[in-house]
């Protein structure tokens, strides 16, 4: 398989695992996985910042690939392939503000923990 098929298809997968998250029929395990997953890969702001030499793109490169591997372990294979069909057809890509909040939060946190230890030293 070509990069340009397995980005395409990741993509693809990323929106079709966020419609599994939301979706009654999905078990419960694979709505956990595959929302947290999803909010990861579509919150515009990353854990790892891309601009970070070698771990920037580490998200990008393994985290998701990997989160949507253990999605698709949970969700059952005629569920997914509609989920595949649903957001093959969907002309946007969703956004998660949720994963965005929680980012920004753990930033935040990091932040001032990281200046509450070097001011009380």
């Amino acid at each position: 398989m070509n990069i340009k098929l397995w980005t395409k298809n990741l993509k693809r997968d990323i929106i079709a695992i966020w419609i599994a998250a939301r979706d009654g029929r999905t078990p419960f395990i694979a709505k956990i996985v595959a929302g947290a997953t999803a909010a990861y890969a579509l919150s515009p702001i990353d854990l790892i910042p891309d601009f970070i030499p070698l771990f920037g793109y580490l998200d990008d490169i393994i985290i998701v690939p990997l989160g949507i591997w253990l999605a698709l372990r949970f969700i059952p294979d005629q569920l997914m392939a509609e989920f595949r069909e649903t957001a093959s057809s969907q002309s946007e890509r969703p956004t998660s503000v949720y994963a965005t909040v929680a980012i920004v939060a753990i930033w935040l946190a990091c932040g001032i923990l990281i200046s509450v230890n070097l001011y009380s030293g």
